[in-house]
């Protein structure tokens, strides 16, 4: 079954992190990466631009409205994901604990309902 692990995080701390810090957690999610890679987990991942880049759709009376940032104020953004493949619940929260930066941010854990295909 397929998970998405959606990243959460303060925007602000990353931005406050020294060049040093920066670069040394983001060798611990190349490290994470390579081992979802390695033990067959991994079907895809990105990080995403800071909410400030972000475009939020709606429609209304038939027609759209488009408005700059995210849908809402929140003490934590979201900031990358991971789609990945896991036998269970279990094991896809475990996945998720070991990202570098579960431990100052949280990550969301969501089953991807499976359509069927046409």
């Amino acid at each position: 079954m397929q998970y998405l692990l959606l990243i959460y995080g303060a925007e602000s701390a990353w931005s406050a992190l020294s060049a040093a810090d920066a670069a040394k957690m983001t060798g611990e999610f190349g490290k994470f990466t390579q081992g979802i890679i390695s033990s067959g987990n991994y079907v895809g991942g990105n990080r995403l631009h800071d909410t400030d880049k972000a475009t939020t759709v709606r429609v209304k009376n038939g027609k759209k409205v488009v408005t700059d940032g995210p849908f809402a104020e929140t003490k934590e953004q979201l900031g990358g994901y991971y789609l990945i493949e896991a036998k269970d619940i279990d094991e896809a929260t475990d996945i998720a604990a070991r990202i570098p930066s579960a431990s100052f941010g949280s990550i969301e854990v969501r089953p991807i309902f499976e359509m069927p295909r046409p």
